[in-house]
């Protein structure tokens, strides 16, 4: 699936100290490691920088949150591009949380998604409010972790 570098420029009022223009990117174009720092808070073992930009340019559909040259938000989608999509991700560094940057994310990377019959996502309990705003349901599920292939 061809990669389109589609970029929407919105003003940010001067709020917990930032005062800036954000930029939602739906490529990785132009992207470097560099750019990536301050996520996986809390991750026993996170991804590099390195690694993490390796997983964005990996991924079926992405949409990243700039501003001032520092990616602060992203979200991905993994597909099969005819009928099922999983969201793997979605973060918003903490000095970004509860300014709507993770809700705009997932609304845009949903806009992508539109056209498949399903869309899943595994969440932590405490997230299952935020994405049933966006018309998302729980469901059960499984799921296998392999923390050393995090080293």
């Amino acid at each position: 699936m061809p990669r389109r570098l589609r970029q929407i420029l919105v003003h940010l009022p001067s709020r917990c100290g930032h005062d800036s223009t954000m930029e939602y990117l739906t490529s990785t174009d132009g992207v470097s490691s560099r750019q990536l720092s301050g996520f996986f808070a809390g991750w026993p073992s996170p991804p590099s920088p390195e690694r993490h930009l390796a997983l964005l340019r990996g991924s079926s559909h992405v949409v990243l949150a700039r501003t001032d040259d520092e990616i602060i938000g992203f979200v991905t989608a993994i597909s099969d591009g005819a009928l099922a999509a999983y969201i793997p991700l979605l973060e918003v560094r903490r000095e970004w949380q509860g300014q709507g940057v993770g809700g705009e994310l997932l609304r845009r990377l949903l806009g992508q998604l539109e056209a498949f019959y399903m869309v899943d996502v595994v969440c932590d309990p405490a997230l299952i409010p935020f994405y049933e705003r966006f018309g998302m349901a729980p469901l059960a599920g499984l799921a296998r972790r392999n923390r050393s292939a995090l080293a």
